[in-house]
């Protein structure tokens, strides 16, 4: 085979692969899971095209304003109210994963442990927001990126700037949970410890029955009102003994 035939086939390979990002295999392409990612247990909460994974808070249907899908994201417009949207399925020991970024000013969450029964969208947040912008950000560092809105704060975190996408993660292994941000770790904390029912008890939530302990709940992806992008959401089931 001569050289330019050789050349003329690699050239189709590689096309052909940026044409079929699933071909590819890499978790590094949006919305894709790896071989290494199905064998560790990962499965998709977003394909970049269905809303399957999701419905509305208190709602068996996706809402129909406020949210949608666009460029691979599952996005919620500025200024439309579409309500909060949850995880059809319900978790207790995970690990989640998943990329995000707002818009100037924004303010936005991901929370866990939800539970419908309480009536409202009350559940472990992990922080969405423009630390410099937003009010809630200004207030300090129990309302800023990465940590647990109004409980704990994060260590020192080093968001990107709005408009570029952050990679997050949380950890739930029983009682031990952790926040993740852009490959490090900016909050550990055990649910029923002293210091977190000291931390919850100066918190909006002291009143709410069983805060702060271990449930098998929905995640949520909060509607502020806000322009929030979420993409590459991922969840895989932990072994705990």
């Amino acid at each position: 085979m001569s050289a330019c035939v050789v050349a003329a086939v690699l050239g189709w390979a590689l096309a052909a692969l940026a044409a079929d990002p699933a071909a590819s295999d890499s978790s590094n392409v949006p919305n894709r899971l790896s071989q290494a990612d199905r064998e560790a247990g990962w499965v998709l909460l977003f394909d970049g095209k269905s809303t399957d994974e999701w419905r509305g808070f208190g709602r068996t249907a996706f809402p129909t304003e406020g949210w949608k899908v666009e460029d691979g994201c599952l996005q919620h417009a500025e200024g439309l109210r579409g309500g909060d949207i949850i995880t059809t399925n319900t978790f207790t020991n995970f690990e989640l994963r998943f990329d995000w970024k707002i818009g100037l000013g924004a303010n936005s969450g991901v929370k866990y442990f939800i539970l419908e029964s309480r009536g409202s969208p009350i559940g472990h947040e992990y922080q969405v927001i423009d630390d410099e912008r937003h009010p809630d950000g200004k207030r300090g560092p129990k309302w800023q990126t990465g940590g647990f809105y109004d409980v704990l704060p994060p260590s020192a975190t080093r968001p990107k700037p709005p408009g570029q996408f952050n990679e997050s993660r949380i950890v739930v292994r029983g009682n031990s949970v952790e926040h993740w941000l852009n490959g490090a770790r900016v909050l550990a904390y055990e649910l029923g410890s002293d210091q977190l029912r000291a931390a919850i008890a100066v918190s909006k939530f002291r009143d709410v029955q069983g805060f702060g302990t271990a449930v098998t709940g929905h995640i949520l992806l909060q509607d502020h009102g806000d322009a929030v992008w979420f993409r590459n959401i991922k969840i895989r089931t932990i072994p705990v003994p």
